[in-house]
């Protein structure tokens, strides 16, 4: 006698039901951040990871973070403090961040090393150039970055890309990083202080010109800038890898009107770069970029070196490849 068939098995049904809660779930959540932008545009919170209080890192994510909420009025733009480059891009990788801005040498040494999420890193903009300072008192010897040997030199914090260009600059003079000279690891909220005070003999610092912090230091102690030479210059870009990102410049006369010397004073520059992951979402990511890119006069007025950021190469974010979203916003304004 053949038994009666079993009554059908309601798992399957189950997991059919809590699929399609799954995927409504998935869908709320989309439809959040990608309202269309005849409506309310991209909303949410992100976190931007910018530099020391007084750097122009600081003061660019502050007047960007106006102008996101002028642009993107559903975004709130949540600012923390950092050392600069080094710091930031590993906040980014681990996820403590959502954009930052970073040296195209700081993130080129990142890659390089594969440090911790590298392979996540994305371009969005390439914004504007830093360039490399060496301050010391205006009564000063020194002369060159060979002069520092023995003294008290401002370096840079530890996970600023200030740290990475000052080891690069003292390894081409022929001077150990960790004991040619007396190193100080500060940021320019503290080094202008520290040398007025007749605690440092010099410090290295690499910012948009002018540098609001240094420009503020000439206006009541007298200091000098010293320039690189051909010869230093020629030697770190021989370094090859991240050294490649550097490149020969002149801080013109009137970058510091009370700085004394009447010529260029030789340098090497880098470009900044806004920098974000593959996780973060393609419309949010392009509509950032599209601010970034028209905000650029009302920021350039306060922080002059945002003045600098162009359209025409903004595109070139290497050593990273183009976020997608900002692919979109490039090709969206494409002539």
């Amino acid at each position: 006698m053949s038994s009666a068939p079993s009554p059908p098995s309601r798992l399957p049904r189950r997991r059919a039901v809590w699929a399609g809660v799954a995927l409504l779930v998935v869908s709320a959540v989309l439809a959040w951040w990608l309202r269309p932008a005849g409506e309310s545009g991209p909303r949410g919170a992100v976190t931007f990871s910018t530099g020391v209080p007084s750097g122009v890192y600081q003061r660019y994510g502050e007047l960007l973070r106006e102008a996101l909420g002028r642009e993107l009025p559903g975004v709130r733009a949540d600012l923390r403090d950092s050392e600069g480059s080094q710091q930031n891009l590993a906040r980014l990788a681990s996820g403590e961040a959502d954009f930052t801005i970073a040296t195209a040498d700081a993130v080129a040494t990142y890659v390089q090393e594969k440090r911790p999420g590298w392979k996540r890193l994305r371009g969005c903009t390439r914004l504007y150039d830093d360039y490399v300072q060496l301050v010391v008192p205006q009564e000063s010897a020194v002369r060159s970055v060979r002069d520092l040997g023995g003294l008290r030199v401002g370096v840079g914090q530890d996970g600023s890309g200030v740290r990475l260009l000052a080891d690069r600059l003292l390894s081409a003079a022929g001077l150990d990083p960790a004991t040619g000279v007396r190193a100080v690891p500060a940021g320019i909220d503290k080094m202008p202080g520290l040398m007025e005070k007749g605690r440092l003999d010099a410090f290295f610092w690499s910012g948009g010109l002018p540098t609001n912090a240094i420009l503020r230091l000439s206006e009541r102690f007298p200091i000098r800038l010293v320039p690189l030479e051909t010869d230093l210059l020629d030697t770190v870009h021989g370094g090859g890898g991240p050294n490649r990102y550097y490149r020969s410049a002149m801080i013109p006369p009137d970058a510091y009107a009370r700085v004394p010397g009447r010529e260029p004073v030789q340098t090497m520059a880098v470009a900044n770069l806004l920098v974000t992951t593959d996780r973060m979402d393609a419309a949010l990511t392009e509509a950032i970029t599209r601010t970034v890119i028209g905000s650029r006069d009302r920021i350039g007025r306060v922080v002059h070196p945002a003045q600098l950021v162009d359209l025409r190469t903004a595109i070139y974010t290497d050593p990273l490849p183009l976020h997608e979203g900002a692919r979109r916003y490039y090709r969206s304004v494409k002539p």
